[in-house]
């Protein structure tokens, strides 16, 4: 009688072992096995981290083996496994092995491929086919979209983590709790000592360190030490956390009144302004996304403001961004002054200060969180409802957007909710970070999320002009290394354009963005269809770069740049100044964030810049 030796590997999460009955069926393309129960209650098999061998003999010869059927049936209650993988070793000598990597939950039939990726196409035998055809049809039950907000990007139908299927949330949901991982970042950098005088304001600047001193590092402290100065406040724009908002200014514009007279004493080459937007030495930041949007009001004890500056920045001689003109509205007029370097050291502090606070919510709600997370989540879920587990195209996406979608969803649960942590500390609580992204949505391109394009879009590609972009310089070489090995993986499966166009699950995945995650929004101009393999690979590259390194490249540099305060304040308590003379260094510290709102803040961007336990 042939005899095969199957091996299954538990994972070494906790709870991950069970005690339930397991049942096994191979399925070969001659014949099946007989249902084999491999463990019983109480046997101590498949314990946590466990590897287990099993003899399985059959009258007859199964064929080559197609499927691993696994079944779990409860014992006591239900138990959930996790399977790592089963191993097949053939009476011919052969191993296989069916990748799993899932929990199994309740008393549910799960069927495995071998790990070979496969495209729909190279499927020949009618067992493989049905394979693939049955696990979509139950994946489009399990992933359904939602609409959260009118006009965001698409997210998953889940109200809860907990509701989440079991494979995509997270090993341990105190992992991903934003109140318990807040609460935990306040005691643990010793500021809870503060949040019993939540409303009142710090004293001065010196104040501020009373809760800084204890979770200082080396990037913090030098802008601790360093944020009054231009210099440091220019070079955010290229290296801080949200170094994406600067771009090259080929022309003045017309709600930016600033003339050669007033830019005179900050320009160095004794160029006229017209000549020096010439050469490419004026850059340009605005943050017209904020206009009109509704600053927090959950606070009735505390009114909080917004606004929408212009910054007008000038690359010296030493080749540092400098600022030289600040309006802190859209709207120029004699209660919108232009601030400049030359002006009261107040009313320019006071103004670069506003900027930053202006740049801290375009970068948390656009930069970070609409164009990395809400747009990963999209294509993780398209990506699940049209790709197989034996699709190489999810084997190659599934390790960057696997735990994106939980991590949305617990930010929706507890962060970004109504009456969520949000509204805690930022000036956009309360509804206007879903305004701030319903906003966004609407510039909002595929090409933009295609790294050397956006950079070029700005004006900000040459090194030669602007040496000193590091994001611009470390991005394009992570760009091209992951367009290489894109392009490697892609070869391997597709030979030819024709390969992509008969690839129909590829083209539904890409259309399942576009026409449900994108809503189909006519300005997105996400591709419905990938006609060659040179699309494929860019698309392949924007979805594991978006995912990986610009969410990391906007995200764990939070700490170093936000947790000075004054360097980036969640909110202000104040209205822009709408003269200049009539700031005083009272009136700035008035306009930073009290005290409970530091202490929320600080322990936002610490929990945020944290790791993952088990990530790389």
């Amino acid at each position: 009688m042939p005899n095969y030796t199957v091996t299954v590997a538990t994972g070494s999460q906790w709870f991950a072992g069970t005690d339930d009955y397991i049942y096994l069926t191979l399925v070969g393309s001659e014949s099946c096995s007989e249902r084999t129960l491999l463990d019983k209650p109480l046997y101590n098999d498949f314990e946590r981290g466990a590897v287990d061998s099993y003899d399985i003999s059959v009258g007859e010869d199964l064929g080559e083996i197609e499927l691993v059927k696994i079944e779990k049936k409860k014992y006591w209650v239900h138990d959930d496994w996790y399977c790592k993988y089963i191993t097949v070793k053939t009476p011919y000598g052969d191993y296989i092995e069916f990748p799993c990597f899932r929990w199994l939950v309740d008393d549910k039939e799960v069927i495995l491929r071998d790990g070979r990726a496969r495209l729909p196409q190279h499927d020949k035998t009618g067992v493989a086919k049905q394979h693939r055809r049955k696990e979509l049809e139950q994946r489009q039950k399990t992933y359904r979209w939602k609409e959260w907000h009118p006009g965001f990007p698409m997210s998953i139908d889940a109200k809860a983590h907990s509701e989440l299927p079991r494979e995509i949330q997270f090993d341990s949901e105190k992992g991903v709790d934003f109140v318990l991982n807040y609460s935990k970042a306040i005691e643990n950098l010793y500021i809870n000592q503060f949040m019993h005088m939540f409303q009142s304001s710090w004293g001065d600047f010196e104040d501020f360190e009373r809760i800084f001193m204890r979770i200082k590092n080396t990037i913090s402290e030098y802008v601790m030490e360093h944020w009054k100065e231009d210099f440091m406040f220019g070079y955010q724009f290229l290296n801080g956390c949200n170094p994406v908002v600067i771009r090259k200014c080929t022309e003045i514009p017309d709600k930016f009144p600033v003339t050669q007279k007033i830019l005179e004493a900050s320009l160095e080459r004794g160029l006229t302004l017209e000549e020096e937007l010439k050469e490419g030495n004026i850059f340009i930041a605005d943050y017209e996304l904020l206009d009109g949007v509704t600053p927090n009001a959950t606070d009735p004890c505390t009114i909080q403001y917004l606004a929408a500056p212009i910054c007008l920045l000038y690359k010296n001689s030493q080749n540092k961004i400098m600022p030289i003109a600040i309006q802190l509205g859209q709207t120029p007029g004699e209660d919108n002054p232009i601030f400049l370097p030359t002006d009261d050291e107040h009313d320019w502090l006071l103004a670069k200060i506003w900027v930053r606070s202006s740049d801290f919510h375009v970068h948390q709600t656009v930069t970070h969180l609409l164009r990395t997370h809400l747009i990963s989540e999209v294509f993780g879920i398209a990506m699940f409802r049209q790709l197989p587990a034996v699709h190489p195209v999810f084997k190659l996406l599934l390790p960057h957007i696997r735990f994106t979608i939980a991590i949305n969803t617990k930010a929706r649960e507890q962060l970004i909710c109504e009456c969520g942590l949000f509204d805690k500390a930022n000036g956009t609580g309360g509804g206007g970070h879903v305004e701030l992204v319903q906003k966004s949505m609407k510039n909002f391109t595929y090409r933009s999320l295609c790294f050397p394009e956006a950079i070029k879009a700005r004006g900000m590609d040459s090194q030669e002009e602007l040496p000193y972009y590091f994001y611009r310089d470390d991005g394009c070489r992570v760009w091209q290394a992951v367009t290489s090995f894109v392009t490697d993986v892609v070869n391997i499966y597709y030979d030819n354009d024709k390969t992509v166009q008969e690839d129909v699950e590829i083209q539904a995945f890409v259309k399942d963005v576009c026409s449900f995650g994108m809503q189909d929004f006519d300005y997105c101009e996400f591709p419905k269809t990938l006609r060659t393999k040179e699309q494929l690979v860019e698309y392949l590259t924007i979805v594991i770069f978006t995912a990986s390194a610009q969410h990391a490249g906007v995200n764990f540099g939070q700490f170093d740049w936000c947790s000075w305060i004054p360097n980036s304040p969640p909110t202000m308590r104040k209205p822009p100044p709408t003269k200049k003379g009539e700031v005083d260094m009272k009136y700035i510290v008035e306009s930073l964030p009290d005290r409970g709102r530091s202490c929320w803040h600080l322990g936002a961007v610490w929990a945020l810049s944290q790791f993952q336990e088990n990530e790389v």
